[in-house]
């Protein structure tokens, strides 16, 4: 399985615990509709940012490769519920995008840098707990196992990915700074928020 080596960049890593606290059947039906919901958000997202950010061609092709990778990714879950049974259907909010966009800031052009690192953040959050949730359910559900490992190494891909832009619309510095203010931030919006069986969930 691939290291999520991306986590280590987290203030706060998510205990085991809460993996193992996903595994009855249940749970891991809700975990899969939500994952069908984050993809088809995470391409949305990677296309909006293809209009924001300047029309370099490396970002342009990194972004554009992103948001089809994440669709594929939406198509792969959707036939996972559909060979469960399960129904593609809305979803509550966690809160937790929401909670994570309070700390942004409010001005050009740190606001799109910002933006960038909340990409990079919610990225990384998934990668580690897709990793997690792998090994969590190895005993119990392998083909869900074997999905979650094969997304962890594109998760941790797109997080670099946002990563190099912010870098690149500013400077190592300011990126390495605000990365810490809005990990800490992160921290603070999962430890307010309940567990559930989503991958966005508090640990409490």
């Amino acid at each position: 399985m691939p290291e999520t080596a991306s986590t280590n960049a987290l203030a706060a890593p998510t205990p085991p615990e809460w993996a193992v606290r996903q595994r009855s059947d249940g749970c891991r039906a809700e975990l899969l509709l939500d994952q069908a919901h984050l993809e088809k958000k995470a391409a949305a997202g990677a296309t909006t940012f293809l209009f924001r950010v300047p029309y370099e061609a490396t970002w342009q092709r990194g972004l554009s490769t992103l948001a089809r990778e994440e669709l594929v990714h939406y198509e792969r879950t959707l036939r996972l519920l559909q060979r469960r049974d399960l129904t593609f259907a809305p979803q509550r909010q966690t809160g937790y995008a929401a909670g994570l966009k309070d700390g942004i800031g409010k001005d050009m052009p740190l606001r799109l840098v910002d933006e960038l690192l909340v990409a990079a953040i919610i990225e990384a959050r998934s990668c580690e707990r897709m990793g997690l949730l792998a090994r969590e359910f190895a005993d119990v559900d392998r083909e869900l196992a074997d999905f979650y490992a094969d997304l962890v190494e594109a998760e941790a891909r797109h997080e670099e990915l946002y990563r190099d832009i912010a870098v690149a619309l500013t400077d190592a510095a300011t990126v390495a700074e605000r990365w810490q203010a809005l990990t800490r931030h992160e921290a603070s919006v999962l430890g307010a928020l309940p567990w559930a069986p989503r991958l966005h969930s508090g640990v409490g």
